[in-house]
C-alpha cells in the first residue's frame, strides 16, 4: 500500500484560492508523486466568496468535481451553465478541447470540493458534460457507484475502465471490496478517520492499493470518502 498524508501534499495559496495537490499540479511539481495509474489529479480546493476559476480551456483529460461545502457555479462552450451542490458529482470530458468557468457564486460562503482528473483511455474523444444528485441515503454505510465506464447503477459514464464509488460511513461501520487482479485502488478521504486493512486515515489523507486484496474499511468517526478501483 502507498500512504499520502495530507500533511505532505503540495500547496497553492493565492488570496482568493486555497488548495491541497494529492499529485504534481501547476507550480507543485515532485516527480514521486505525479499521479496513481490514470489517476491523475486530486485537488482540495477552497474558494472565498465571490471568486474563482476563469475561463481557461482543457484537452484530452476526464474531469471530474464532488462538492463538500458551498456552492459551484459552471459555464462550458458547449453551452452549459449549471450549479454543482454538495452530494452532486459533475464529470466534465474535456475530449478535443473545451473551455470552462468554476465560479463561487455565494458573497459570504466559500466552496469547499475535489477536482479530479483521469486520462481517459484514447485521446481526441467529442467533449461531453454530465451532472447527477447521489443524495446521502444512497452513500451511507455503503459503497454507492457514482462514475463508471458502462454507466451501470445509475453512475456517470466516463471514458476510462474507472468506478469511483462515494462513501458515507458511521462510527463503527465496517464496508469492503475486491480489488481484483489487473486492478489497483485510491482511496482518497474527505472528512471523519478510517482505517483500510489496520492503516490509518485522516481527513486528506490518501491510500493506494497496487496488488489484489480484500479492503476492509472501518470508520472510527463520521466519515466521507472517494474510493477509485481501475485497471492498471
Amino acid at each position: 500500500m502507498l500512504l499520502r498524508p495530507a500533511a505532505e501534499r503540495g500547496i497553492t495559496e493565492l488570496e482568493w484560492l486555497h488548495s491541497r495537490h494529492s499529485f504534481s499540479f501547476g507550480n507543485y511539481h515532485d516527480p514521486t508523486h505525479m499521479g496513481f495509474g490514470a489517476l491523475r489529479v486530486i485537488n482540495e480546493d477552497r474558494v472565498d466568496p465571490g471568486s474563482g476559476f476563469d475561463t481557461h480551456d482543457h484537452r484530452n483529460m476526464e474531469i471530474v468535481s464532488y462538492v463538500l461545502d458551498g456552492a459551484l457555479e459552471h459555464r462550458d462552450s458547449l453551452g452549459n451553465g449549471s450549479v454543482i451542490l454538495p452530494g452532486e458529482v459533475q464529470l466534465m470530458s474535456a475530449g478535443t478541447g473545451i473551455l470552462h468557468s468554476e465560479f463561487n457564486p455565494s458573497d459570504s460562503k466559500p466552496v469547499h470540493f475535489l477536482q479530479i482528473w483521469i486520462v481517459p483511455e484514447r485521446t481526441g474523444l467529442d467533449p461531453g458534460y454530465q451532472q447527477k444528485a447521489f443524495p446521502a441515503e444512497q452513500r451511507q454505510d455503503t459503497l454507492r457507484l457514482v462514475v463508471s465506464r458502462d454507466g451501470r447503477q445509475g453512475a456517470l459514464k466516463i471514458h476510462r475502465d474507472v468506478d469511483l464509488h462515494a462513501g458515507l460511513l458511521s462510527p463503527g461501520q465496517r464496508i469492503g471490496l475486491t480489488v481484483r487482479e489487473g486492478r489497483r485502488a485510491w482511496i482518497q478521504v474527505v472528512r471523519g478517520a478510517l482505517s483500510v486493512n489496520g492503516e490509518r486515515l485522516a481527513a486528506g489523507d490518501g491510500l493506494g492499493i497496487v496488488e489484489a486484496d480484500n479492503l476492509a474499511i472501518l470508520a472510527s468517526a463520521p466519515s466521507e470518502f472517494l474510493l477509485f478501483d481501475f485497471a492498471t
